[in-house]
């Protein structure tokens, strides 16, 4: 069997063993996508089986629609929970500058989403964000604080960082890899989907709502659920993400509560 190493040498500690939970929580949902295979961790590295990969289609996205519901489906005891087996502390970003992401549950989504994603992640990029954006990101927090955006659902099992990158398209179909997993909202995974542009989007959006219809309005909430990671753009990659946050920002000001 062929290997992969992600290797660093000044990893926080536990984060290779967080991505190893988090691998082994997403993969063992019924009927869910499929995660590459963890083969072995230690402080500084992380072995996976190596995947072959193969262009994308709609077939194969029509079924990662489908099991991406059954794999959100399988559930977490809370919002912001952490994978089973797993009791230290989150992150979230690449290998290079992994950003701290807190694991600590909450009976409701919007409560969790200010306190353990936005307001830590506006309090990072500090000055990236200028005075409009920072006002209009504090009126979303005290929305999602006060439950303005919750809906009925219960905590989906996320992974939590599911731009197309981490989308490995093999002959078996659909494998994910670098997980933030945790407990949330499904439509977060969907919109980090749509973030960046997933390959036959549409496809896996129909694949999913056979399986699982998603709320009404979802598309329009869509900024709401991207505006974490491009905070943490902003975070990582400074102020050229500024634009992109602000327009979240607005987007998630618009939805009708």
């Amino acid at each position: 069997m062929e290997t992969f190493v992600k290797r660093r040498s000044s990893a926080p500690e536990g984060f290779f063993a967080c991505e190893a939970a988090g691998l082994r929580w997403l993969a063992a949902a019924d009927g869910g996508v499929a995660c590459v295979r963890v083969l072995g961790y230690d402080a500084t590295t992380l072995t996976l089986q190596r995947l072959v990969t193969v262009p994308p289609d709609r077939r194969c996205a029509n079924d990662f629609g489908r099991r991406l519901a059954r794999t959100h489906d399988a559930g977490a005891r809370a919002f912001g929970a952490a994978p089973d087996g797993w009791t230290g502390p989150g992150f979230f970003g690449p290998l290079n500058h992994p950003l701290p992401m807190a694991l600590s549950e909450h009976v409701r989504w919007g409560e969790f989403y200010a306190e353990d994603r936005l307001e830590p992640m506006a309090e990072l990029a500090g000055r990236a964000l200028d005075a409009e954006t920072r006002r209009g990101l504090d009126e979303v927090i005290a929305r999602c604080r006060a439950g303005a955006y919750d809906g009925g659902d219960t905590p989906a099992r996320l992974h939590g960082d599911l731009w197309s990158g981490n989308v490995m398209w093999t002959p078996e179909g659909v494998v994910l890899i670098d997980p933030a997993a945790h407990g949330g909202n499904r439509e977060t995974d969907l919109a980090m989907l749509a973030l960046f542009g997933c390959p036959h989007y549409e496809a896996v959006l129909a694949g999913y709502q056979e399986i699982h219809p998603v709320r009404p309005g979802w598309r329009e909430r869509i900024g709401l659920h991207q505006l974490h990671p491009l905070l943490a753009h902003v975070v990582l990659f400074g102020a050229s993400y500024r634009g992109a946050a602000s327009s979240a920002v607005a987007a998630a000001l618009e939805i009708v509560v």
